[in-house]
């Protein structure tokens, strides 16, 4: 991770987080897939997890083209960091249109980055931070590592491991059995949007589950992150406001055998989706929870993006420089929290074709980013510890599918298993482009 501290440390560049972080997080995944199919075939395989590409693979969404053009990924209109009045920084999230207009309302200004930097330099950090946290709305003053640590929600983090994995209800042992893929047969429901959540079903996708991602209608979506993280899925609409929506849910969730969520803690609860209930009415499932600032301390209930966690959690303030935060050269908490919750819906599918019950994988984009920010440092020169890598330089890590967008290049998967090698048997889709029902 690159590193930029207070005080004496402030000399120290440490290396990018991409490459031995990815791996690291890769690596438990990679041993899951072979475990599963160990189980399922007794045959023992290999992994392997290159370094420099996995770092490439957590800024993924950044190296794709559409019909031969790059696919534009920057943050749109008046996301970033502002300075404030009490000479602070301030980052806002606004990629999504009812965030922007939100904010936009609370500063009284127009759409304009001006305009917005002289409606912030208006206000103490801490004080708009409180103003747009009240209206649910995602921002996050950037604090260094004092002040994270001294935070109740740095505490609560602290007490929890990087991911759990909890036994929620009794169910008969459900051994794998045939296929030709580690995953094959396993049924996911993908409830989830921008990038961790989706990464983790992409990839049991890649180790051939059989995903189903599942928006409302009536949500926005960024269709560059679809392109990168739908890839293997079906993508159908349901649109839980209605009563036949949350029965055909229902009747989804009872053929399935994983369901995956990255709502705030308690918003899927008061529609009936608790981990309680889905196991109630699947026996066996294997619920994975994911959200941004874990499930404990006084902001589970808050919004927050990769972005946003490193700006609070003082991974900004550390990777920026005397005049400006910054951000990870690559979205390292979305991408390694995908992966993790792979790696835990994988351990618990084990459990249950060895033990039995239904299982609960809780982990948070924060959770990760505390583990991040444990990994050693090392002192360099210049912004990064990497040459800047673009799609040109990787031609070999690159693959091409026809979609209803045009001709997409995309990185290929990752780790390389000897016996099952990683593959997507379906190319990325719109959302709602297939019905709510699953394949025979």
């Amino acid at each position: 991770m690159a590193h930029l501290a207070g005080g004496a440390e402030r000399g120290l560049r440490p290396t990018c987080v991409g490459a031995r972080a990815g791996a690291a997080a890769r690596a438990p995944r990679g041993r899951a897939a072979p475990r599963l199919w160990r189980h399922r075939a007794g045959v023992e395989q290999s992994v392997a997890v290159d370094l420099r590409t996995a770092g490439l693979a957590l800024k993924s969404n950044r190296l794709m083209t559409l019909d031969g053009k790059p696919v534009d990924n920057e943050w749109r209109g008046i996301s970033g960091f502002y300075r404030t009045a009490d000479d602070r920084w301030i980052q806002l999230h606004c990629n999504y249109p009812h965030h922007r207009d939100g904010v936009l309302a609370r500063l009284r200004c127009t759409d304009d980055r001006a305009a917005v930097a002289t409606a912030v330099a208006a206000r103490a950090a801490a004080d708009l931070e409180d103003l747009l946290v009240a209206e649910s709305l995602p921002v996050a003053m950037v604090r260094n590592n004092e002040e994270w640590a001294a935070h109740p929600q740095s505490a609560a983090v602290a007490g929890l491991p990087l991911l759990d994995i909890t036994r929620i209800g009794d169910a008969p042992l459900e051994p794998l059995r045939g296929g030709d893929r580690p995953l094959a047969g396993i049924k996911a429901l993908d409830l989830t949007r921008v990038l961790a959540g989706p990464v983790a079903a992409r990839t049991l996708a890649e180790h051939g589950a059989t995903v189903m991602t599942v928006a409302g209608p009536h949500l926005p979506a960024i269709e560059e992150q679809i392109m990168d993280t739908g890839h293997g899925k079906l993508a159908t609409h349901i649109d839980l406001r209605e009563t036949a929506g949350r029965e055909t849910l229902d009747n989804l969730i009872r053929n399935a055998d994983i369901f995956s969520q990255a709502y705030r803690p308690g918003t899927l609860s008061r529609r009936g989706l608790s981990p309680e209930r889905v196991a109630k009415l699947r026996p066996g499932i294997v619920y994975v929870d994911l959200c941004a600032w874990s499930h404990a301390g006084p902001w589970a209930p808050r919004r927050g993006f990769d972005s946003l966690v490193q700006s609070a959690s003082a991974i900004a303030h550390e990777q920026g420089n005397a005049t400006k935060p910054d951000h990870l050269p690559g979205q390292a908490l979305d991408y390694i929290s995908g992966y993790l919750g792979a790696f835990g819906a994988m351990t618990a599918l084990l459990r249950r074709a060895e033990h039995g019950g239904s299982w609960l994988v809780r982990l948070s984009l924060a959770q990760t980013g505390r583990w991040i920010s444990s990994l050693g440092r090392l002192p360099g020169t210049g912004a990064l510890a990497t040459p800047a890598i673009t799609i040109d330089d990787i031609p070999q890590l690159m693959q091409i599918s026809d979609t209803a967008w045009g001709r997409l290049g995309y990185m290929m998967p990752v780790a390389q298993l000897s016996a099952t090698p990683g593959c997507w048997d379906r190319p990325v889709a719109p959302l709602g482009s297939h019905p709510p029902v699953w394949p025979n």
